[in-house]
């Protein structure tokens, strides 16, 4: 059995200001902001995170073209990553009206084990073109390209984090997709040997 979404539980995660709907990209459409450090992993359950989701989240989207940015930055799989399998319910329980809205997916500082296992089991795991709407993003620079700067929060942790990323040459910069197509957009060759070599360094 399913378990309900409380008032106090609504309330905790409006708190944490993990998920918010504000400003758009360059094309017009909504952008839907997800902050993975904020995750409470070890005390939210999936089926609290789809119900907020179902009354909070997903009405707003339904009726023209949204994009999402997923912000990955100091992510730590103990502490606020809520695991594979419970990404995929979550995926599998966005409405086809939802899922039909969403244009692109922008993922802002991913880490070298992330960017290989999407590119190994991303298509196996989201079906419905999910994968192929994925953007890695390895600086905030990249995603001014896209988004309306002036429109979208950042937390100050995401903006020390980019700045630390100056001083790394090893970095890959830009926007990259482990795909051929992305929309008509010329694409960066993401082969393993550009990967971010962050998370080994």
């Amino acid at each position: 059995m399913s378990e309900e979404l409380s008032l106090e539980q609504e309330k905790y995660i409006d708190e944490l200001k993990l998920f918010k709907i504000k400003g758009r990209d360059k094309r017009g459409g909504k952008i839907v902001r997800i902050i993975g450090k904020y995750f409470p992993a070890t005390t939210l359950s999936v089926d609290v995170l789809n119900k907020y989701l179902e009354k909070r989240v997903f009405p707003k989207l339904e009726e023209r073209r949204f994009a999402i940015v997923y912000i990955h930055t100091d992510v730590c799989k103990s502490e606020n990553f809520p695991g594979i399998s419970a990404l995929r319910s979550v995926y599998d329980a966005i409405p086809i009206s939802v899922k039909q809205n969403l244009d692109t997916v922008y993922f802002v500082h991913p880490d070298l084990q992330s960017k290989i296992f999407l590119a190994t089991f991303g298509r196996f795991m989201f079906a419905g073109g999910l994968y192929e709407k994925l953007k890695y993003v390895s600086r905030l620079d990249y995603l001014w390209d896209q988004i309306r700067r002036n429109e979208m929060e950042i937390p100050e942790f995401v903006r020390d984090h980019d700045e630390d990323l100056e001083y790394r040459p090893m970095m890959d910069y830009g926007l990259e997709s482990d795909h051929a197509r992305v929309y008509g957009e010329p694409t960066v060759d993401s082969s393993v040997a550009t990967y971010s070599m962050r998370c080994i360094s």
